[in-house]
């Protein structure tokens, strides 16, 4: 019998401190609720399950995103409800005046209402705003994402208007750039229609499409510079050279290409983009109908009324579909995010039950050690025996 190392006790010392270390870890995640509390857990485990909670929370931060779009498309959809009413009112009085039993006493009235009426239509476009935001004033119009401007002309100098169905002052052709939707990889597409005394020929092709000649215009397409729609200053056609008059240089600029952007998912470039037109009265089309008080000038401006009319209706069916749409995106981010959730919770989470047995096990095996470890800390004393 040795006295120096009780190898029993040892064993049985070692036993309890590795139950009691098992002990804490259970304990510990029996607190939390959690089956990784530290890397040392699952380092594999904890590296996938906190990739998946940054999209987590990133999806939910998108439904609130999509669920801000909302309120701001509703904001501006309230306000031309009531610019619809305002025109239908201008119609109601515009037929009213253009019948011959008004008197002129009558037309007066009438212009009177007709002239408040329009101005509140301008009020109503230059006040509407959502997080001090205008709306409706056209300072986020965005529709017309690329645009064509000059840069240089010679004495053949003429300008160029964009998405124009005919070419201003003396120009012989037209350059219009075509819309892209945000994505800065997208190509350009230019339409260049040469315009004739007995009409117009066109040809459509890319901006990175090399020379074009229609008639006596020749086009060359810096591809280098154009290349890249993020590169608003680039410039878009060089050596345009016009009936044989000095060469006119193009850039493109979509600085008016302002549209609300929308990050709806959790990920880079997962946006959406929407636009809002100038409703004031100038842009419906309104200008030109200042008066009814005559009976031409009041039927007029019911055409005039009606034109303006179809412009609040399609740009609130526009609105009307992008709500309808970021109300399918918040209904399928909460989908992605529960999935998600149940994915992350079971490499997170801890299974109670299988802890509880485990803890069980541990809390027996504790008690045992310890009781072991107290009878083999009696087995030297049998020792005494020997020396009586």
């Amino acid at each position: 019998m040795r006295i120096n190392h009780n190898i029993n006790a040892i064993n049985a010392w070692r036993s309890l401190g590795s139950t009691n270390t098992a002990m804490g870890k259970t304990l510990e995640k029996l607190s939390s609720g959690l089956r990784i509390n530290r890397a040392g857990d699952d380092a594999a485990g904890l590296a996938i399950s906190e990739k998946m909670r940054s999209q987590i929370k990133g999806i939910d931060m998108a439904v609130k995103n999509s669920q801000d779009g909302i309120s701001l498309i509703q904001t501006a959809e309230g306000a031309l409800t009531e610019t619809h009413s305002i025109l239908q009112r201008m119609r109601e009085l515009a037929v009213q005046s253009s019948t011959d039993t008004n008197t002129d006493v009558d037309r007066d009235q009438l212009q009177s209402e007709f002239t408040e009426l329009k101005d509140e239509i301008d009020r109503i476009a230059k006040t509407t705003q959502f997080n001090n935001k205008n709306l409706l004033d056209g300072s986020l119009k965005g529709t017309r994402d690329g645009d064509a401007k000059i840069v240089s002309a010679g004495a053949a100098g003429f300008e160029v208007s964009a998405f124009s169905a005919s070419a201003v002052s003396d120009a012989s052709f037209v350059i219009e750039v075509g819309q892209f939707d945000g994505n800065t990889t997208s190509q350009i597409d230019v339409k260049v229609t040469m315009i004739t005394a007995g009409g117009s020929s066109s040809v459509t092709t890319v901006a990175t499409t090399g020379n074009i000649t229609i008639g006596t215009v020749s086009i060359n397409w810096d591809t280098s510079l154009i290349a890249d729609i993020s590169d608003f200053d680039g410039v878009l056609a060089t050596n345009a050279v016009v009936d044989g008059g000095a060469a006119i240089s193009y850039a493109k600029d979509i600085s008016s290409a302002d549209a609300v952007t929308l990050q709806i998912g959790a990920n880079e470039g997962q946006t959406a983009r929407v636009g809002f037109d100038s409703t004031q009265a100038e842009d419906l089309g309104l200008t030109s109908i200042t008066k009814i008080d005559s009976k031409e000038d009041a039927s007029f401006a019911i055409g005039a009324i009606d034109a303006a009319i179809s412009k609040v209706s399609t740009f609130r069916s526009k609105l009307g579909a992008v709500q309808n749409r970021l109300e399918h995106t918040v209904s399928n981010l909460g989908v992605a995010s529960e999935n998600l959730t149940a994915a992350e919770s079971r490499i997170r989470d801890a299974d109670m039950a299988a802890e509880m047995m485990k803890f069980t096990k541990q809390q027996i095996l504790l008690q045992s050690s310890n009781s072991m470890l107290a009878q083999a800390n009696q087995v030297p004393q049998n020792v005494l025996q020997l020396l009586r």
